[in-house]
């Protein structure tokens, strides 16, 4: 499922994203194939990865595919799940964060942008709490689904659901970038700006999109 976003305003360069994906690895093998693609195509446009931190699941592909084609990637992790050995070892730079609200500002502070990939709980709710601030106007940054396999369409049905309902403004729901195809999702990606986000959004795209903390 694709939806159609026009392409109105000038391309922004994008250092890092913030990936969320899965700690499994998912019964459909191109879920994984998806995460091994876009940490790839990532690292080869020169863009880096910020993610989970997580050595297993589609956490795991996505970094390991990113570092083996000589990407950047940045892992934040709980000290709680380092301590149970679930971080990766091998990364560009792994930080360890007290809390889940730590990480979770962390990895926004320190990306231009959001996509996520299949997951579970933990996956829509990093999704739908970063949606929330850009609704709000708390950043102006891209929220985007990589459709993979069709894996998020029920999802959407029900956004659409929300939206018909009149529980989700239009605008609103306009907001969320989906492509099932992750160069041209990139592409959108670079060139958005949001008209129906949150007063704050508005002005901070009209400057420029505020740039990922160093």
């Amino acid at each position: 499922m694709q939806r159609r976003n026009k392409l109105p305003f000038p391309k922004t360069p994008m250092k890092r994203l913030c990936i969320y994906c899965g700690s499994s690895s998912g019964s459909n093998p191109k879920h994984r194939q998806a995460a091994t693609d876009l940490g790839t195509l990532l690292a080869s446009m020169g863009i880096g990865i910020v993610y989970g931190g997580g050595r297993v699941g589609l956490m795991g592909i996505l970094a390991d595919a990113a570092l083996c084609a000589g990407g950047e990637v940045i892992g934040v992790i709980p000290r709680s799940l380092m301590e149970r050995e679930l971080g990766h070892p091998t990364l560009s730079e792994l930080r360890v964060v007290a809390s889940m609200h730590e990480r979770k500002q962390l990895m926004a502070d320190l990306s231009d942008g959001f996509i996520a990939l299949p997951g579970g709980i933990g996956t829509l709710e990093e999704l739908f709490e970063t949606f929330t601030w850009l609704q709000l106007g708390f950043h102006a940054k891209p929220v985007s689904l990589l459709n993979s396999d069709g894996f998020f369409t029920h999802l959407l049905e029900f956004l659409q659901h929300a939206s018909n309902s009149q529980f989700l403004h239009p605008t609103h729901h306009d907001l969320l970038i989906v492509d099932h195809d992750a160069p041209r999702l990139l592409e959108r990606m670079s060139h958005f700006c949001p008209d129906g986000a949150g007063i704050g959004a508005k002005i901070a795209c009209q400057t420029s999109r505020p740039p990922s903390s160093r």
